[in-house]
C-alpha cells in the first residue's frame, strides 16, 4: 500500500559531514497513524547507489567471492577481512556497466552476461543507499586477469573460489556475515537448478 508523501514534511536539513559521503541531520514533521503530528530528528547517510554480483560456475558448482578489509567491522571487533560477493559504487554508470567493471577489477572475470535479479535498501533506517543485485554464469575461460582490485585505490582483494554448498554453510558458521552476500548465496541455493 502506497503511503501519501503528505504525511511527512522536511522542516530542516543540516549537513554534518561531507567527506567520502554526505551525512545530514533532518528535522521532520511526521503524521502518525492516529493523525498526530510528531516532530522527529533523524540522520541520513547519503551513500550513492551500488551494485553486487554473484559469479557462479555451474560446471564446477562454485561461486567466486572476494575477501577484503572493512573498517566498520574492525571497529565493532568482528573479523574485518570479510568474505563478500564482488560489489562497488555505480560512479555515474548504469548498474550493469558498474558491476561488469567491478567484477573485472576485483576478480579478473570478464562477464559474458549479467542478469539483474532485484534491488534493495540494505539499511533504510539511516542509509539512502540502493544496491542492485546481479548474477552471472562463468567458467574458467572467463578469468582473463588476476583481479585483486585497483592499486591506485589501495585495494587489497583476495579472490576465492568456493563450492556453493560450502559457501552456504559458511553463513551458518558465521564465516560469511555480509548481508548482500548472504542474500545472493541464498538466492543461488534456491535457484541452482535454473542456473545449470
Amino acid at each position: 500500500m502506497m503511503q501519501p508523501k503528505s504525511r511527512v514534511k522536511i522542516v530542516s536539513e543540516e549537513t554534518l559531514s561531507n567527506g567520502w559521503t554526505r551525512l545530514s541531520s533532518y528535522l521532520l514533521d511526521y503524521i502518525d497513524r492516529r493523525g498526530a503530528t510528531q516532530r522527529l530528528k533523524r540522520e541520513v547517510y547519503h551513500r550513492t547507489q551500488a551494485a553486487c554480483i554473484l559469479l557462479y560456475d555451474p560446471k564446477r558448482d562454485l561461486v567466486v567471492l572476494v575477501r577484503q578489509f572493512r573498517l566498520a567491522v574492525h571497529i565493532n571487533g568482528d573479523p574485518a577481512w570479510m568474505i563478500e560477493v564482488p560489489a562497488g559504487l555505480l560512479d555515474d554508470d548504469h548498474p550493469e556497466q558498474a558491476i561488469r567493471r567491478e567484477a573485472m577489477e576485483e576478480t579478473g572475470y570478464h562477464l559474458r552476461d549479467a542478469r539483474f535479479l532485484f534491488k534493495c535498501y540494505p539499511s533504510p533506517g539511516a542509509i539512502a543507499e540502493v544496491v542492485h543485485f546481479f548474477v552471472s554464469l562463468i567458467d574458467t575461460a572467463d578469468r582473463v586477469a588476476e583481479g585483486g582490485g585497483l592499486a591506485e585505490e589501495h585495494e587489497d582483494i583476495e579472490v576465492l573460489e568456493v563450492p556453493l554448498d560450502e559457501a552456504a554453510r559458511m553463513i551458518e558458521t558465521g564465516e560469511i556475515f555480509d548481508a548482500k552476500t548472504i542474500m545472493l548465496l541464498q538466492w543461488a541455493v534456491l535457484n541452482r537448478n535454473k542456473l545449470r
